[in-house]
């Protein structure tokens, strides 16, 4: 069966590529803000419940359903105020998805926030970027200044719900793209994960019932609401329905940002948008499907996997943020593995022993069979100290740490055995292949 592709007027992000105008009459032009009163009008439980209907899971890695998020926080706003924080603290390494709907339609994620802040009642949003967003945080601003101007957000806006928007940015921390440690930053405090239970629905930023969402679940409200639930989960497959920005990058011959149907297999994605691998399909040796922190997947998987939350999972990988890491025949692979250790050994907070000593012990003992120096035995006692720090932190950053690890000795452990061997008997360690011309 044919791959149906999304078509252009199915598009929610019309602007991805910044071939127009990202201002408010551009963004008007493109149907955001149109009949933004409307929805409101219909109520809070209509919002939540199309919201429901629709299937959306966030986009921000973890795929929980987005209605159902919004509709934890409590039914009645009593002497605390209720926030909404949206994170956009894209910092996993692949992923530059949120960068683009910041710079090139800000208006539907303004948009996306009155919409989401109406159904949970707070009348006021946070939008956390990451530190290094300096030209994202002035397209918002900018955005922003143009929404209060024309009475769209403001005390006494055009909606009848009165709401600010603030943007703050960050200082380039990885850990803060975790809900509680983005929230302990926006506070002004160290940004290190807070212990769970009690969840941000009930005690988040400044102990006030708080909801927080990825960029790219919170810009898509309007569009859905706008379409409707059910032509958004016509997209896809049962429980990984609608639409999501792809980032591809690697070794294919056109990186690229793209918005897709969900459920698409991989090799369509990549052969279709990014022009292929370099050297063609068969050059391909593995594939990181979303995001540094889930597990790559070697070619014979990637031949026929699904770009979905459960076809990926059921590999022991993840969609995670959907950023397609794509390796071909001359990535050194146990190397590259190393270099995402130390990403996480640098990005550890600290706070929970088997993150904070764990990542800095797989960094290296990675780096000692990059380069051979190790023995058969490491790679258990590797693999055994994986799953020790695998669901005992706080956060989930000592898993990110672990699962690149556990996908590198599952699909490639033969290459590690024989670079400890070839050390041993003096020979090359590693020797690339390039595929032929």
């Amino acid at each position: 069966m044919a791959t149906q592709l999304l078509q252009d007027k199915d598009r929610i992000f019309t602007n991805l590529f910044g071939h127009h105008s990202p201002d408010l009459e551009g963004a008007k032009q493109r149907g955001c803000w149109n009949g933004t009163k409307e929805i409101l009008e219909q109520g809070r439980d209509w919002i939540i419940d199309q919201m429901k209907a629709s299937g959306l899971r966030g986009r921000g890695g973890a795929g929980f359903p987005t209605g159902l998020k919004w509709s934890f926080m409590p039914k009645e706003v009593g002497a605390r105020p209720h926030y909404l924080v949206v994170n956009a603290d894209e910092s996993e390494p692949g992923t530059c998805k949120d960068r683009e709907i910041m710079r090139h339609d800000p208006h539907l994620l303004i948009e996306g926030c009155l919409i989401a802040s109406f159904s949970i009642q707070a009348h006021a949003c946070y939008i956390y970027l990451r530190g290094e967003y300096v030209t994202e945080r002035l397209a918002m601003e900018k955005a922003v200044k143009e929404a209060y101007e024309a009475k769209l957000i403001g005390d006494d806006n055009i909606h009848g719900w009165p709401f600010h928007v603030y943007i703050h940015h960050g200082a380039g921390a990885y850990i803060c793209g975790e809900e509680t440690a983005l929230l302990e930053s926006l506070e002004g405090k160290k940004g290190q994960p807070r212990l769970k239970p009690p969840f941000p629905a009930n005690a988040g930023l400044y102990g006030c019932p708080t909801t927080v969402n990825n960029v790219e679940s919170i810009a898509v409200a309007g569009t859905i609401l706008r379409r409707g639930a059910e032509w958004f989960a016509s997209f896809g497959r049962e429980r990984n329905v609608g639409t999501k920005i792809f980032s591809i990058s690697g070794h294919v011959n056109n990186p690229c940002n793209v918005e897709e149907a969900m459920s698409i297999p991989m090799r369509t994605l990549i052969e279709t948008h990014a022009g292929g691998v370099r050297g063609g399909w068969d050059n391909l040796k593995a594939v990181i499907p979303g995001g540094s922190s889930v597990s790559l997947l070697p070619k014979d998987i990637c031949d026929d996997v699904l770009m979905d939350f459960d076809a990926l999972s059921a590999h022991k990988s993840g969609l995670g943020t959907a950023a397609v890491i794509v390796m071909d025949k001359s990535t050194d692979v146990v190397k590259a593995i190393a270099r995402i250790s130390y990403f996480y050994r640098h990005e550890s907070c600290g706070q929970c022993t088997p993150c904070r000593e764990g990542t800095g012990w797989m960094w290296r003992v990675l780096t000692r069979m990059a380069a051979g120096e190790s023995t058969i035995e490491e790679i258990d006692m590797l693999l055994d100290v994986a799953g020790q720090v695998e669901g005992h932190t706080i956060c989930a950053l000592g898993d990110a740490a672990a699962w690149p690890v556990q996908g590198l000795i599952r699909h490639f452990r033969s290459e590690i055995e024989d670079r400890i061997n070839n050390y041993r008997a003096g020979k090359p360690v590693f020797v690339s292949q390039v595929a032929a011309e």
